[in-house]
């Protein structure tokens, strides 16, 4: 090997290291990551220029040793208002407690970076503010106390148009959660910036406490107790009323009952007497032909002979007559005087 070639192997050997060390150097500074709950722009760390051609969501990306991410929140942000003051259409003045979630849009975010840049929370607090003052004064304060799940939905609906804006969502985006896509929303080819909202989804809220003047409440609270009043002595005579029915319908079956009871002993009574007439009728019938039978068997034609014997006869089936034959007279006596 001549003194150049070895001259020139030597100087890619170590350029080859040098590419290598700087690679091994290089490469991990060129990776950087993102939790689960961010999402950000790649900053060139040199020049503090922020690129807003992609968002990056979370994982590990390769953007180069010279860039960073500016980070933003992936996860929700919640807003707690207490106690904001709005009026009813009736002039009085009530105190609403609101909370929401709300989640900044991956494919808005660099819109809201051109708006805000970072500061966007209080403009969203602010915002919120004006859409529950603006949603309230529909109603009166009697319709804000006791319509309060419809209330829970107006202003819902009122702070999601406000920051969240009246455009669809991306195709790709519309099934992410229920109103990104609502019905009647504008499409995006004809939406402007301000239809878009601050760039933002509401998608949780809650309802808190509504507060009207102690007056009002006092008034309520004695219409409430006069209301109540009033519904019990309804129930009160309607309860004395069902007992008077009650009353009457109860005699009224006992005199049923009692009647039914007599009618079925006079049935009784009479199919008694009625068995029993029936019973001497057949009896003096088949006496009547026995006898009759008897007669012309013995030859006893004569009336006084018939009267004889059936008087006889009768005397017989006596238990407390004794008779005696052969004597000049006829003797009856108690046959347990003996």
């Amino acid at each position: 090997m001549s003194d150049d070639s070895a001259c020139l192997f030597k100087v890619v050997a170590g350029a080859a290291v040098v590419g290598i060390g700087l690679l091994v150097i290089l490469l991990p500074m060129s990776f950087h990551g993102l939790n689960y709950y961010e999402m950000g722009f790649k900053r060139q760390k040199s020049t503090g220029t922020v690129k807003l051609d992609k968002t990056y969501e979370s994982g590990l990306h390769l953007i180069g040793p010279d860039f960073e991410f500016k980070v933003f929140p992936a996860d929700s942000h919640d807003v707690n208002l207490y106690n904001i003051k709005a009026f009813t259409s009736d002039k009085l003045e009530v105190k609403v407690s609101v909370s929401f979630q709300y989640f900044l849009r991956s494919y808005e975010l660099a819109d809201l970076h051109n708006k805000f840049n970072m500061d966007y929370e209080d403009v969203m607090r602010s915002k919120a503010i004006d859409a529950l003052k603006g949603a309230i004064p529909v109603y009166n304060t009697r319709e804000v106390v006791k319509k309060r799940k419809e209330i829970e939905e107006v202003i819902y609906k009122a702070i999601r148009e406000r920051l969240g804006g009246i455009c669809c969502a991306p195709q790709e985006y519309c099934k992410s959660w229920k109103f990104a896509c609502p019905l009647n929303c504008k499409s995006r080819d004809i939406c402007n910036d301000d239809d878009k909202g601050v760039y933002v989804d509401v998608k949780y809220f809650q309802l808190g406490s509504i507060r009207i003047p102690h007056t009002v409440e006092e008034r309520f609270l004695r219409q409430l107790v006069l209301q109540e009043e009033t519904d019990r002595e309804k129930l009160l005579q309607g309860a004395q009323i069902v007992r008077k029915q009650t009353d009457f319908e109860v005699r009224v079956i006992k005199n049923k009952a009692l009647e039914l009871s007599e009618q079925a002993e006079s049935t009784s009574r009479l199919l008694h007497v009625t068995a029993a007439a029936n019973y001497t009728s057949e009896v003096e019938g088949a006496r009547s032909i026995g006898l009759t039978k008897l007669y012309n068997n013995l030859g006893i034609t004569k009336q006084e002979h018939k009267n004889s014997f059936d008087y006889l006869r009768t005397l017989r089936g006596m238990d407390n007559i004794w008779l005696t034959v052969d004597y000049q007279q006829k003797i009856m006596g108690n046959l347990g005087s003996r």
